[in-house]
Formats: C-alpha cells, sequence, structure tokens
C-alpha cells in the first residue's frame, strides 16, 4: 500500500548499505557467507559458548544463564506500559491536531479555506493512523490510561469536523487536505477509517460529525468499490482483477463495526464472504500462510507470503470474530480459518520472537509491524476463548517481547516496510525499505501491548527460572 506518510518530515532511516570493492578474497567470502545467513544471525547474532567458570561437574551448566536478544522471562504489563507509553508521548509530539494557512500560522476550523493543511506530522486521516486510533483506543480502555482514550478521541473528532467544514462550504475535495474523507475511491481511504471510527461512535465519544462521516466511508465500501461477479472486493492494479490481502483489513473491520452499530446483518454477511471468499484463492492450506495477492486467470499463481499482508488478514479475522453473533451461519468457518491461519503463523516465528518479511524466507528481514499485529491477534484470540492458550500464549508473549525491542527509547518504532504495493518476484519484498516514519507500526504496536497486558491479567507464565521456558496453564 502506498506509504502515508509527507516527504518534508524529518527522516531517520534504518537501512544499512555496503560496498564490496577493494575487498581481499577472505573479505569476500565472509561477505558472500553473510548474505545467505538467515536475517534472525544477521539481526542478532547467536552468543558465543559460554566460559564462565563453575564448580559443580553435574548440572551445574545448565543453570549459566542464556544470552537472549530479548526480555524473556518474568513479562509484567508495568514494563509492557512502560513501551506503550513511550509510543503515546512519540505520536502525541508528531501527529498533532490543528490546521494551519500557507504561512504556516494556526488556523480555526471554522475559518478554513482553500491551501490549508494539517499541521506537519504523520497523516490524521491514513489507513495506518486509523489502526492508530483503534489500538489507542484499546490501550486506554485495557489500561484505563485517559491519555490514550483522549488521544483516539480528540483526533477523531477533529478530522470529522475539519471534513464537515469543508463539505459545508462545497469545496471542491480535491483541493482540501480532506479530499479522502469527502470523496473516498479506494477501500484504503474508507476501511481502517471506518473502523476507528464507529469504534469512537460506540464508545459514546464521537461528536455530531463523526456519523455523518462514517456513512460516507461506508457506501463507499459497501456500494462502490469494484467487485468480482461473486462481490469478493477487488482492485483493477496492477493487473485487472487483482485481490489484495491487505483489503481484508481495508473493509472487514468497517463491515463488521457497521454492522454492530446499526444491528444491520447484512454488513456482518458481506464481512463474512469477503473473509471466505479470499481465503478460498489465497490461502495456501500446505504451510497455513497467505499469498499476497491473486491475479484472476494467473496459473501457475506465485505465492509470496508477506508479513504485513498477513497480519492484516488475521487481525481482520479477529475483529470480525469480536462482533459476529455466535449464531451467525458463517461464525465457524472464520474461526476455523482463524485457527489455520493462527497455526502456520506460529510455525514460522523466529528465535527472537519476530518475523520474517517473507514468512517463509528466514533470509528475509525481521519486520516489526507484522509482528506486533501476530501478537495482538494472538492474544486477542486466547483471550476471547478460540485457540488454546497453552499452546499459543507463549508464542504471543515471545512476540510481544520481540516487539518491545524494536521501540527506541523516544518512542520510534523501527524496521517496519514502508508502503508496498504487490508483486511477483521475491527482490521487491526482499529489498522494500524499513523506516521510523513508516506509519504502519505504531497501532499495531499499541494494540499489541494492551492485549498482551489483558492476556497477563489472567495469569502469566508459571515460575520456573532459568531452567524452564515460557509455559502458561
Amino acid at each position: 500500500m502506498a506509504a502515508a506518510n509527507p516527504a518534508r518530515l524529518p527522516m531517520k532511516t534504518t537501512a544499512r548499505s555496503s560496498v564490496t570493492t577493494g575487498l581481499t578474497v577472505s573479505a569476500v567470502v565472509l561477505a558472500a557467507a553473510s548474505l545467505t545467513a538467515p536475517a534472525a544471525a544477521q539481526l542478532a547474532p547467536v552468543a558465543p559458548a559460554s566460559r564462565a567458570a563453575v564448580t559443580d561437574v553435574g548440572d551445574a551448566p545448565t543453570r549459566l544463564p542464556p544470552a537472549y536478544p530479548m526480555p524473556y522471562l518474568d513479562p509484567s504489563p508495568a514494563a509492557i506500559k512502560t513501551v506503550m507509553d513511550r509510543v503515546l508521548g512519540y505520536i502525541e509530539r508528531e501527529a498533532p491536531v490543528g490546521m494551519v494557512d500557507t504561512a504556516g500560522a494556526t488556523v480555526a476550523v471554522d475559518r478554513l479555506a482553500r491551501g490549508h493543511a494539517f499541521k506537519p506530522g504523520f497523516r490524521l486521516t491514513s489507513y495506518e493512523w486509523g489502526v492508530t486510533y483503534a489500538g489507542a483506543l484499546l490501550a486506554g480502555q485495557v489500561t484505563g490510561d485517559r491519555r490514550y482514550t483522549r488521544y483516539a478521541a480528540d483526533r477523531v473528532n477533529f478530522v470529522a469536523d475539519v471534513a464537515a467544514r469543508y463539505r459545508a462550504t462545497r469545496a471542491d475535495p480535491q483541493a482540501t487536505p480532506v479530499r479522502n474523507m469527502l470523496a473516498p475511491d479506494r477501500l484504503d481511504d474508507s476501511g481502517a477509517m471506518s473502523a476507528a471510527l464507529i469504534k469512537v461512535q460506540r464508545a459514546g465519544l464521537g461528536n455530531r460529525n463523526v456519523r455523518p462521516q462514517i456513512d460516507v466511508y461506508l457506501d463507499w465500501i459497501a456500494h462502490r468499490q469494484f467487485r468480482m461477479a461473486d462481490g469478493t472486493l477487488a482492485r483493477q492494479r496492477p493487473l485487472p482483477v487483482t485481490l489484495w490481502l491487505d483489503d481484508l483489513y481495508m473493509s472487514v473491520p468497517g463491515l463488521a463495526q457497521m454492522g454492530a452499530l446499526t444491528g444491520e446483518r447484512r454488513y456482518l454477511d458481506d464481512a463474512v464472504r469477503q473473509i471466505l471468499q479470499f481465503s478460498q484463492r489465497m490461502f495456501v492450506a500446505d504451510n497455513g500462510l497467505y499469498m499476497h495477492s491473486w491475479a484472476e486467470g494467473m496459473d501457475p499463481h506465485p505465492a509470496f507470503h508477506w508479513g504485513r499482508a498477513n497480519g492484516w488478514a488475521v487481525v481482520a479475522m479477529v475483529e470480525l470474530l469480536d462482533v459476529l453473533p455466535a449464531d451467525h451461519p458463517g461464525r465457524s468457518a472464520v474461526l476455523a480459518q482463524l485457527k489455520a491461519h493462527i497455526a502456520g503463523l506460529a510455525k514460522v516465528q523466529s528465535g527472537t520472537g519476530l518475523w520474517h518479511q517473507l514468512l517463509d524466507r528466514p533470509d528475509s528481514y525481521l519486520e516489526t509491524s507484522a509482528s506486533a499485529m501476530y501478537a495482538y491477534a494472538m492474544a486477542r484470540a486466547i483471550n476471547r476463548g478460540w485457540i488454546d492458550r497453552r499452546a499459543y500464549a507463549p508464542v504471543a508473549l515471545l512476540a510481544w517481547q520481540g516487539v518491545s525491542t524494536k521501540v527506541s527509547p523516544a518512542g520510534e518504532v523501527e524496521d517496519v516496510c514502508v508502503g508496498t504495493g504487490v508483486g511477483f518476484d521475491p527482490a521487491f519484498y526482499y529489498y522494500r525499505p524499513r523506516h521510523v516514519r513508516a506509519a504502519h507500526g505504531y497501532g499495531p504496536v499499541l494494540l499489541a501491548g494492551a492485549e498482551v497486558i489483558a492476556m497477563l491479567r489472567n495469569g502469566g507464565p508459571i515460575p520456573g527460572g532459568n531452567g524452564q521456558g515460557i509455559v502458561f496453564r
């Protein structure tokens, strides 16, 4: 998906570059070896064998402390919230509320005109920030910290006010900073933001302009987005009739939340249809993973299991099951699909707790946003009783512990793949840049932290010390 961050923002990159000119033969051999080594080994080298002195020739060596590259034992909700608080502080600074004129002076909403813009920062109306609002809302609910709740509610209400003001003046949508709210023309415009706005509305936090904006978004998803003959949402790029797995999140949570808000079953029916019909075409049962894209008529069809796309899919299923009535005829099929996907994801988790950019290719880099999505979805499914806590709580907790190492002291989320289209070759995915200004990581980290806190409140790992791994009852 297209990157949502303005080019004018200050940049901090996590990318690394190297040259091989002038290397000795030995250095070239070593460099070549490093290129073929698994990414986990490149990013978190295995600790050398311990030479610590021991005084017992029996089992004393088994008590030597492992050199974990991430926090491992003794997790605590307080430690998780400390990481989340750093993220909140960062997004408060970097996504401010307010409008400015062409000279950079602050402008009141009731004085908006052509050429006015949001204050510089992350885009408050992007799909990535729709996920961030959802994450902040959940964090507020779980932790009781109103700063998170206010973060989401204040910005959702603000952008709804801005859109309402431009709509009332009959402004050309293309000449406003809220074109995607006034005249959405793709699922990226509508899906994540609609879900966030409905969550704010259902929580009783929305102002009078939120509900009309919800209707604009849902009109696009339900009635105007291109679909295949069987009703499956599709795009006409890069090839005619192409499914992007990302679109499960760009549609299903909005449809599901609209069904919950209005009580109209047609929205839930459509959401179920999307999960099952995307899965029929894109889920690879042999490994339990989704391909990123599917193009009608392509045969044989390559399958590139991009991490974040699989994250969009698993989160979409969790969001749907959260509101889908127990008696809905499609519920059992969606739940079975969720279980199959989570099982596939668990099999390819790295030893750091993170997952790779291409899930089944351990020489691709470790990517943070997808890993946070999996931590959230698994913890949510555990907390709802949909999957076995004993089997998957260690996976979810280790995922969070890995993610926590990617949050800088300033609250930046590192090693996040930038916005990504679809490709049919591995190089496209291997070399997508990573950047702290890739906005896709902030919402998932808040979602994951909040849900893992909720999971730990139901009981943490069994105390076992150094000789025992993460074990849940």
